[in-house]
């Protein structure tokens, strides 16, 4: 299958690594929208005083990297520095935790010198202090199949040429198929320590260590929750095609700022105490609907859901969960369209919904990007919709504060521009990346590990900013020539880097980081032919001295820059 090789190209203070050749320096191409080469808008938040943050959860073992996506906002932005320039990385020199195939991301503990490391098939405890990454503690995901790391490593070290190579590897060396990928998903730490996650096929898992004050003592599972009576009530009567496809497992976690935990079904919200000692309270979503993704939360409790359909407002009082108009709750339906042929799932929304405006912001936003084939940045009022706001063109109800179509620069535009990432954002800016090939395998799993190496990768990213003086979207910069292969992208918050992981023939895989003002690559992280390049799905994750913690498919992997 022949590919395209697509140029990420940098700025002309960074040398261009290729193949262990240099090569003549050009300059990228980038698509500003109502600015110059050099300058961000003038609306741009970075360039004013830092953007007013979500408040912190303290239920929750810290602010950043204490659940998926790191914050209850689900912002996908980090407060740590990225380096500038271009770095050519071995990840087989680094120390590596083996694991997976997949692993989402890597959690902090209630103790800076400790980690929580997560794959779909197990959980390790991991000393961090003087920069290292060493498991002193692991489990295995109960009633999981296990993949020794030297079968998960045959697999990942072989040159994988054609979709039947990959599928051998999958499904028959390592034994597994898409739905491995429902573990350990949406995930998260809470303050005493205790890493709450889901298992498939119905199953919340508590774990906590043996010994506190001894980690090298054992993780050990505290409680489990078997949530299969609600999932089989609610997934009763359902007539959406994703259900035959996809099944109807626990899609994810997360927290409450009561410390209640959220329980998401592709069909329902639930509410539980972290002890499972009550019965779950439960709202269940119409039959027609489906979701896919995980939730965020605001200060209020109020709980963002996305289905393939509609947006809602699902509101926890501290007593019960409502879904009435008088407690604040809202739904509005958003654009949807078709299954596209590759990584993404269903028809509706790719996208985990992100919080947008805090504090004494004007506008508060809930975001995310729409099922559209062509998919819409679309932006939802989280409270009351002010009284003089008209609803929008082209838009499903008046509660869409406004909508943009993404092009990435991209012409002519292909079918599908649509993501499975959620949007990343910082003060009123967001990121979206398009994850869209042409070809793909109805096996995710396969899918995500030939996608590069045999199937044409997707390309192009856009920038936008919400401007709250006149309630609308624009357009900042736009690249045509950036790949952004399956992994979740993420941002620096002081370094002002959003980075993507993307594969080229020329290249390999690498990380690409592109300057949030300007889109410039000020960035390249190359790893090279090496499938462990591939994020598979995962976050991306920079540790407070400038580390790489690349979440690689085959387990996550420390990465020092230093000489």
């Amino acid at each position: 299958m022949k590919q395209k090789k697509f140029s990420m190209l940098p700025t002309a203070s960074v040398l261009l690594v290729s193949g262990g050749n240099t090569q003549k320096e050009s300059k990228t191409e980038i698509t500003h929208n109502q600015t110059s080469n050099k300058q961000a808008p003038n609306n741009q938040t970075s360039n004013k005083q830092a953007p007013n943050k979500q408040a912190p959860n303290l239920f929750l073992a810290g602010e950043k990297y204490a659940m998926t996506h790191f914050d209850p906002g689900q912002s996908d932005a980090f407060a740590h520095n990225v380096p500038r320039g271009t770095f050519k990385i071995d990840l087989r020199k680094f120390p590596r935790i083996a694991g997976g195939p997949v692993n989402f991301m890597q959690m902090i503990s209630t103790d800076p010198k400790y980690m929580w490391s997560t794959s779909t098939g197990g959980i390790s405890y991991v000393d961090v202090s003087n920069d290292g990454w060493k498991p002193v503690a692991q489990i295995n995901t109960p009633n999981l199949k296990v993949i020794p790391p030297e079968v998960l490593d045959k697999g990942l070290g072989q040159e994988i040429r054609n979709i039947k190579q990959a599928e051998n590897i999958v499904l028959k060396d390592w034994g597994v198929n898409w739905s491995r990928l429902a573990n350990n998903v949406y995930m998260f730490v809470d303050k005493t320590n205790v890493l709450y996650a889901n298992a498939q096929p119905s199953h919340v898992h508590a774990y906590g260590l043996k010994d506190p004050k001894n980690p090298a003592a054992g993780i050990q599972i505290l409680r489990t929750l078997d949530f299969s009576e609600t999932l089989k009530k609610v997934a009763k009567g359902v007539n959406n095609p994703s259900l035959q496809k996809y099944g109807a497992p626990i899609i994810g976690l997360s927290m409450t700022y009561d410390g209640q935990i959220i329980i998401l079904s592709p069909f329902s919200v639930s509410i539980i105490d972290r002890e499972f000692k009550n019965k779950p309270q439960t709202i269940e979503l119409p039959k027609d609907e489906f979701v896919s993704n995980s939730v965020c939360v605001d200060e209020k409790n109020a709980i963002y859901v996305a289905s393939d359909k509609m947006m809602r407002k699902i509101v926890w009082t501290g007593k019960k969960l409502s879904v009435d108009e008088a407690d604040g709750a809202w739904a509005s339906p958003y654009d949807f369209g078709e299954e596209p042929p590759s990584v993404k799932f269903g028809t509706g929304t790719g996208s985990t919904p992100t919080l947008m405006g805090f504090g004494d912001d004007p506008d508060k936003l809930v975001v995310i990007t729409d099922g559209a084939n062509r998919m819409n940045l679309v932006a939802f009022w989280r409270d009351e919709i002010p009284a003089d706001f008209k609803q929008q063109p082209k838009t499903k109800s008046r509660r869409i504060a406004g909508q943009i179509g993404i092009t990435c620069g991209l012409v002519p535009l292909p079918k599908f521009i649509q993501s499975e990432q959620s949007v990343v954002v910082d003060g009123y800016g967001a990121f979206v990346v398009n994850n869209i090939r042409d070809e793909g395998h109805e096996d995710k799993l396969v899918d995500v590990l030939a996608g590069g190496p045999v199937f044409t990768p997707p390309i192009g990213v856009e920038r936008c900013e919400w401007d709250p003086k006149t309630h609308s979207w624009k357009s900042v910069w736009t690249r045509d020539d950036v790949v952004g292969t399956s992994m979740v992208p993420s941002m620096s918050i002081p370094s002002k880097i959003v980075l993507v992981n993307g594969y080229t023939l020329g290249d390999g895989w690498e990380l690409t980081g592109m300057d949030w003002n300007t889109g410039e690559t000020v960035t390249r992280i190359i790893f090279g032919q090496d499938n462990l390049g591939n994020g598979a799905y995962a976050l991306i994750q920079f540790l407070p001295n400038g580390d790489l913690l690349f979440n690689s498919i085959g387990g996550p992997v420390r990465v020092s820059f230093k000489k």
